[in-house]
């Protein structure tokens, strides 16, 4: 699918990103916040609507959006108050330029249609979550045991590490049989090697 009008990074679409950055999070790597951006002249997001368009045009990011530093160990909420903690109980979060991040939900935005995620996934999305999950498996359950006088055997899998070690080449198969533009499915194997 090629790039079309649509998909253009415009500046009212990289000012309303800039204007609904979360706020009271740490500087990047280059030292720049969110608060940075909200309050730097109006010219500047034209300046980087331009910017985001050549990148996806030529398929490149700049460098420095492939880097970040890991703030921690912060400990997990829920554990480090009921337990004595062991080194899993603790995370490091990473810290990416702020551009990046605007850069990031730009393409959400722009390139939404294609991303579309299925009904049966709750992790990694907007408003959705275990307790949304387990509605689900409980529905499923009541369903074939109540109304249908079956038994019910469950299976579960802790995979939450599997965020950090997908497979990149799977990754990329799957998002060209959404048939994303070719510009786009390049900019992203570029940033993630």
């Amino acid at each position: 699918m090629p790039i079309t009008e649509d998909h253009h990074f415009d500046t009212e679409l990289v000012s309303s990103v800039i204007a609904h950055l979360k706020n009271g999070k740490a500087a990047g790597i280059d030292g720049l916040s969110a608060k940075h951006l909200q309050f730097s002249h109006p010219v500047l997001s034209v300046i980087v609507s331009k910017l985001f368009q050549l990148m996806l045009l030529y398929s490149v990011v700049p460098q420095g959006f492939k880097y970040s530093y890991i703030v921690g160990p912060v400990p997990k909420p829920k554990e480090c108050y009921s337990k004595s903690l062991t080194c899993d109980d603790f995370r490091g979060i990473a810290i990416s330029p702020i551009l990046s991040k605007v850069f990031e939900n730009c393409i959400l935005k722009r390139f939404d249609t294609l991303l579309v995620t299925s009904d049966n996934q709750f992790g990694f999305k907007k408003g959705s979550g275990c307790s949304c999950a387990i509605r689900t498996v409980r529905g499923i359950v009541d369903s074939y045991i109540i109304q249908g006088g079956s038994t019910a055997n469950l299976c579960a899998i802790d995979l939450s590490k599997a965020f950090d070690k997908v497979n990149h080449h799977a990754l990329y198969t799957k998002l060209m049989k959404r048939f994303i533009p070719n510009e786009l499915l390049s900019l992203l194997e570029y940033w993630l090697c």
